[in-house]
């Protein structure tokens, strides 16, 4: 049931910010390049049919030719933050697949580690998720990393792990871009 609401809510917010940015936005079946929502009847948003509406805000993405599985740089801000709340919420959904997303880049240090993510806010800014990522490779902070709150573009494959009895969501063989 929680499924169904959260596919709901984001159908309707893909509909509601379509229409605000002058176009109605299309659906279709999977076609290579598209980014994949998640739920039991997902449905398949290509790259093409999805516009940005705050594009002069938004970072400027290289484009380099792979394809992802979910593809969050082509979403809305408030489609981006209702799929990474979902990535959150039902991560089972997204284990193994590659998604690429950008935001600004922050990192938690503690003693035994640091912790690399790159943040999604909601459309007004007020809330935030992110992800937290592991390049792939041997890297030293801060060396081998832009400074904190510098946009940034990374891709890797989604991925959960347990720490302290509690789930957290990572990128593997993360790469920025």
């Amino acid at each position: 049931m929680k499924k169904l609401l959260l596919l709901l809510l984001a159908v309707c917010l893909l509909f509601s910010t379509a229409c605000s940015s002058g176009s109605a936005g299309t659906n279709t079946a999977s076609e290579p390049g598209t980014a994949e929502t998640a739920g039991e009847n997902s449905e398949t948003v290509t790259n093409s049919s999805v516009e940005k509406t705050n594009a002069e805000s938004e970072p400027e993405v290289a484009d380099t030719g792979k394809e992802y599985d979910v593809d969050l740089t082509v979403l809305s801000s408030t489609m981006v933050y209702s799929e990474v709340y979902n990535m959150v919420t039902n991560p089972d959904d997204y284990m193994g697949k590659t998604v690429k997303m950008s935001g600004p880049f922050t990192i938690y240090q503690t003693a035994e580690r640091n912790y690399y993510a790159c943040i999604i806010s909601d459309a007004t800014a007020c809330c935030s998720q992110g992800i937290e990522f592991q390049l792939a490779g041997e890297h030293e902070y801060p060396d081998d990393f832009p400074e904190i709150g510098t946009v940034i573009t990374v891709t890797g494959v989604f991925n959960t792990y347990y720490e302290d009895e509690m789930m957290y969501c990572e990128l593997l063989n993360a790469e920025m871009i």
